[in-house]
């Protein structure tokens, strides 16, 4: 016959069971903050991450006394076919950095405080989200293309501090806006010194904004973030990558597909269904978004 459990008994076991509960959560607590770590009122957790197990970026930004190595240019002039030689190259850079900056101060350090970025992408999922307030809130916002903010402010906010763009791409730009420039061929060069020298105001490019991504920023993200597959990296997902970099603390609006799978412009109708991402692997940087958020490297925010 099994032992009756009396009200002694009873309080004894819920004693220890409460002790226990409490012995793992202080447990779970101490893991906690043992893995984060802080920058000004700023945390973000360290320890085992996608972000922490690849190593970090040869470059970023180009300078005028960056190298841009043989390697790295063969692989870089094949994204969209360019066929200039490396001389050409590097004498159109040289006279491109003696208007731009030598130096990129495009996310200048603020010791003792937390650089909050967001990274504004374009996918239709972003309408009737009214992430604006949210977006507008960090000391950072970075759009991306032609990303237009008229119109869209209750779901897309209306703070530009960064606009990343490329020639195809390039919509009207503030003076007051600093410029993440994409360079995806050599011409991209003679194209962004023809748009300093624009006598229309209204595309006239202040040099002193501009900052240049490094072509071997482009293909350390191939490398290590697409295991060298799937074309290039989208100049969203570069984005999110070179954000990781430079700020404390990212989070990320408008990627992904739409409902109908489409992968859509908030501010346009597509102009075909089944709309994908051509040379890019929109799947695949889509999940490594989902996989950096669940690690706490970064904020992933979807329409609910």
């Amino acid at each position: 016959m099994a032992p009756r459990l009396t009200p002694t008994k009873c309080i004894f076991y819920m004693c220890i069971l409460t002790v226990s509960l409490l012995f793992l959560y202080s447990l779970t607590l101490s893991f906690h903050f043992f893995n984060l770590e802080s920058v000004g009122k700023c945390w973000r957790v360290r320890g085992l991450s996608l972000w922490n197990k690849v190593k970090s970026p040869p470059y970023v930004f180009m300078s005028k006394d960056t190298n841009v190595t043989d390697d790295i240019f063969n692989w870089w002039k094949k994204i969209q076919g360019s066929k200039r030689n490396f001389t050409y190259f590097k004498e159109t850079v040289t006279e491109s950095f003696k208007l731009i900056p030598p130096v990129s101060d495009a996310f200048k350090p603020r010791p003792g405080h937390c650089r909050t970025c967001a990274v504004v992408g374009n996918s239709g999922h972003l309408i009737a989200s009214h992430f604006g307030s949210l977006i507008d809130s960090h000391d950072a916002v970075i759009r991306i293309n032609r990303g237009v903010v008229e119109g869209y402010e209750e779901d897309v906010g209306s703070k530009i501090t960064h606009r990343v763009l490329y020639p195809e791409s390039s919509p009207r730009v503030k003076n007051t806006t600093k410029i993440l420039f994409f360079p995806y061929k050599v011409r991209d060069f003679d194209w962004l010194r023809q748009r300093f020298n624009s006598e229309d105001p209204k595309w006239k490019l202040n040099k002193d904004m501009v900052t240049v991504l490094h072509p071997a920023f482009m293909k350390y993200v191939y490398d290590v973030w697409l295991d060298s597959r799937a074309g290039y990296g989208s100049t969203g997902f570069m984005t999110v990558i070179l954000a990781l970099a430079v700020c404390d603390e990212v989070s990320v609006f408008g990627f992904g597909a739409d409902a109908d799978g489409n992968w859509s412009h908030y501010f346009e109708k597509a102009k075909f269904e089944r709309l994908g991402t051509g040379l890019h692997s929109g799947k695949r940087e889509y999940r490594t978004l989902e996989q950096l958020h669940v690690e706490g490297q970064l904020k992933f925010f979807k329409k609910l």
